[in-house]
């Protein structure tokens, strides 16, 4: 990638929730935007972090021991093993930074397919 990026662009071209867009790539990490709604699985990821930045709305990342509330501007990160429930009670934009191809659902039987945008 050789140009600058525009998030709200990129977020503008997909409407589906829970299905992370790669909108670019550095140092074997993918940089996602993601939309979100209701209620994501229970999951942790073994062999990494789980790192959120919310572009717009409010998410809450439950934890077993406590919920974490994020507003726009605020991140937050999942140390890797630890149990964490996304849930967003409106849309949310998110911006993920993971490993490349990590599974969103920390099992890549049951993870959504990675896309461009």
């Amino acid at each position: 990638m050789t140009g600058k990026i525009n998030l709200a662009e990129k977020l503008g071209a997909f409407s589906d929730h829970w299905s992370p867009r790669t909108v670019a790539q550095f140092n074997d990490n993918d940089v996602m935007v993601v939309k979100v709604q209701g209620e994501f699985v229970w999951h942790r990821h073994e062999e990494t972090d789980d790192f959120f930045l919310v572009l717009k709305g409010e998410l809450e990342i439950e934890l077993r021991d406590r919920t974490v509330t994020l507003s726009p501007g605020e991140m937050f990160v999942v140390p890797k093993g630890v149990e964490h429930r996304p849930v967003a009670r409106e849309e949310v934009h998110l911006l993920l930074i993971e490993p490349r191809g990590t599974p969103n659902t920390g099992d890549q039987a049951t993870a959504a397919e990675r896309k461009l945008v």
